[in-house]
């Protein structure tokens, strides 16, 4: 850890001071908070934080240090890191590294020292805003100098960034054990734990790029479709958006997660808007209205699809209804499609990190392409 300076400021003027943390030097992004007790590693290195600047709201951050097990993507991607106390030494018996060293090998930029809660009580009354992390020599500048450069970095909204985190080619993660399924994944910023826990239920999954068109989806023969998570703002995706309204009208099986859950609601004719501060971190409750069951959920999202909490909404493509709600503010957390093979979810269900209440989700993706082959078998029989 560096004992040089630091400040953070905040697009509305307030300012915290601390102490480097990570690379020296100066970082932009949107500034948002997670209430994760543990896994900040898979919160670093989760694409959907591209250009964001997280404040994590647990006081110590970096016990367990930095493996090389628990990445979720080939790098960290959040523009930069916000902690209070930094634990000086690592204590886990995978780890290889620091934290404080792993951000500064990849340039990451942080700032530790910071009064954390006043930060989110701050951010969850005035809402999700620019920021800039400032240390070293630039650390040095006039708070008006400072601020002008945080006026001037780009917002989150209206932000197309899915071209930024996906794969650039296609990839095979083959089925565990015997093979049952195959199914095209669009990665938007797919996380490596999601392609694991589909094949770990016999699914061959093949990762595509974010512009796959859905004939490039057909080229694999897939049972189903999957739309991962990413960042960005989800008025931005129109080409995704067609193909789901592509595969919706073959009625082929889809399944969509975060941003896709946004996807799959813009295709079936919602809208979407800017939550004030967000959800993210693995303690959201959610209740799955189709059981009746409250789920502790893993999320991390900045927009929600604008749809009726109540009843079934009659669209294009049939009936549709709200199937997950947040208990923390009644925001849509997921949808169903009753007479097309669709769904989505608004969190997290491969649980990297999190807990485990919604694998079922990725079991329900099986029974889904399962009847939907079933029903394909019965009508060319």
């Amino acid at each position: 850890m560096s004992d040089q300076p630091a400040v953070l400021v905040l697009e509305d003027g307030r300012t915290f001071a601390g102490e480097a943390f990570g690379a020296i030097g100066t970082t932009f992004g949107e500034a948002v908070f997670s209430t994760g007790m543990t896994g900040y590693q898979e919160t670093l290195t989760d694409p959907s934080f591209h250009r964001q600047v997280v404040v994590l709201t647990a006081p110590h951050i970096g016990n367990t240090g930095w493996n090389d097990e628990d990445y979720e993507s080939n790098q960290i991607w959040v523009a930069g890191l916000v902690v209070r106390d930094p634990s000086p030494r690592p204590s886990n018996w995978r780890s290889t590294v620091s934290l404080d060293e792993r951000m500064a090998t990849q340039g990451i930029v942080g700032i530790s020292g910071v009064d954390t809660r006043a930060l989110t009580r701050h951010l969850r009354e005035r809402g999700v805003m620019r920021v800039g992390i400032f240390s070293g020599e630039a650390a040095t500048q006039t708070g008006e100098q400072l601020l002008d450069q945080v006026l001037a970095s780009p917002q989150m909204a209206g932000a197309d960034l899915a071209a930024e985190v996906s794969t650039t080619q296609a990839y095979v993660v083959p089925a565990v054990g015997e093979k049952r399924f195959t199914v095209a994944a669009i990665d938007l910023g797919i996380k490596s734990m999601t392609p694991q826990r589909l094949s770990e239920r016999g699914i061959e999954v093949h990762v595509l790029p974010y512009d796959a068109t859905y004939a490039d989806c057909l080229a694999v023969n897939p049972d189903g479709i999957f739309f991962s998570n990413g960042p960005g703002d989800p008025a931005t995706a129109d080409p995704q958006v067609a193909v789901i309204r592509e595969a919706l009208q073959a009625r082929m099986p889809l399944f969509g997660i975060c941003f896709g859950n946004q996807l799959l609601g813009r295709a079936l004719g919602f809208g979407t808007y800017k939550l004030k501060y967000g959800h993210r971190g693995i303690n959201q409750p959610v209740m799955d209205r189709t059981t009746g069951k409250v789920e502790i959920t893993a999320q991390n999202h900045g927009f929600a699809v604008d749809a009726p909490l109540e009843g079934e909404v009659d669209t294009e493509f049939g009936r549709v209804r709200v199937t997950h709600v947040g208990l923390n503010d009644d925001v849509v957390e997921g949808l169903e499609c009753l007479d097309v093979p669709a769904y989505s979810v608004q969190f997290h269900p491969e649980a990297a990190a999190g807990p485990h209440d919604s694998a079922y989700l990725f079991d329900r993706f099986v029974d889904l392409m399962a009847r939907n082959a079933h029903s394909e078998k019965g009508i060319h029989a």
